[in-house]
């Protein structure tokens, strides 16, 4: 009866270990590879699948989500003979878990040498200052060349990023300098360009300025000859008026003409500034006789006028 008792309890024994061998979960994210004597079979999916106990096993535990692998820092000469230390990260992710796990050892480190690999030679052939400026160029580059070396791997790329490019202390000192003197001359230009917009604006207000000023010239210049030929007119008006007079015998006329004269001369003598003082025995009655010489004359002009209209109106009437 013992004896039964233990050949049952084996045969228990065996029945749940046999159920738990045929009996495999898959975690979300992952994939298990099969193998049948070795050799690979199948994968499992996520979730709860069946193998054949003692036959099947499971080869390789395949992550298939999106990982990320930090590329450590190397040293890398670029085209002009700069030393720079360089680092990064590349993310990737498996999408045939058989490739991945028989197509080549060691997925990772695999990954990662080709990676630093392609940094070295992708910078290498890259002047100092294309490799500061161009850092897009490079992730780029460095995607397109790793991704299709990874692919017969069954493994997708999707990004490469270079986290830190460290030149030479003396290079970082040199291109401050650079800096330095780059935004100095820009300021020096800039101040220039500003000093000479500034003067073309003032030239420009002198010009203006000069050209109203002209303007002003111009238009007094022809007030003045307008006011000149109005005097001019009055003077001529005046002169045919006395001719007419002095033609009719009117001795008042002839006093205006000398008088004319007479306080002209009396006038350039007060202006000369040579002279201080002015003692001359002027007979004050005569120049008063002729100034009302002249104020009879234009009463007799005015009277004459006023006579003319009259008849002028009287002939309008009897037509």
């Amino acid at each position: 009866m013992d004896g039964l008792s233990v050949f049952a309890l084996v045969i228990v024994a065996l029945a749940l270990l046999t159920i738990f061998k045929w009996i495999i979960f898959v975690p979300q994210g992952n994939e298990y590879t099969v193998e049948r004597f070795g050799r690979f079979t199948k994968s499992l999916r996520p979730g709860l699948n069946f193998i054949v106990p003692f036959v099947d096993k499971i080869g390789a535990k395949m992550n298939m989500m999106e990982q990320v692998m930090d590329v450590p820092s190397q040293e890398v000469i670029t085209r002009d003979n700069a030393m720079v230390t360089v680092d990064g990260v590349v993310f990737y992710q498996v999408l045939d878990s058989a490739k991945a796990a028989y197509e080549v050892r060691q997925l990772q480190l695999a990954i990662l040498n080709l990676v630093m690999t392609n940094i070295r030679t992708v910078m290498g052939s890259m002047d100092l200052d294309e490799l500061l400026s161009r850092r897009d160029d490079i992730n780029a580059r460095l995607l397109t060349v790793v991704d299709e070396a990874t692919t017969p791997w069954g493994v997708k790329v999707t990004r490469i990023e270079i986290k830190d490019i460290a030149p030479p202390r003396d290079l970082v000192d040199a291109m401050a300098r650079q800096m330095k003197a780059e935004r100095e001359k820009r300021a020096t230009i800039l101040e220039a360009e500003g000093e000479r917009q500034s003067e073309i604006l003032r030239a420009e207000g002198e010009k203006r300025a000069a050209i109203l000023e002209a303007e002003g010239r111009k238009e007094a210049a022809f007030r003045d000859a307008e006011a000149r030929e109005r005097e001019a007119q009055a003077e001529a008006a005046a002169t045919q008026m006395v001719s007419e007079s002095i033609a009719a015998g009117d001795v008042q006329a002839i006093n205006y003409f000398v008088a004319q004269e007479y306080i002209g001369a009396l006038k350039s003598i007060a202006m000369s500034p040579n002279q201080k003082l002015l003692m001359l025995p002027v007979e004050a009655a005569s120049v008063i006789g002729a100034v009302g010489g002249i104020a009879e004359l234009a009463k007799e002009a005015m009277a004459q006028q006023n006579t003319n209209k009259r008849t002028s109106a009287a002939s309008s009437g009897d037509v």
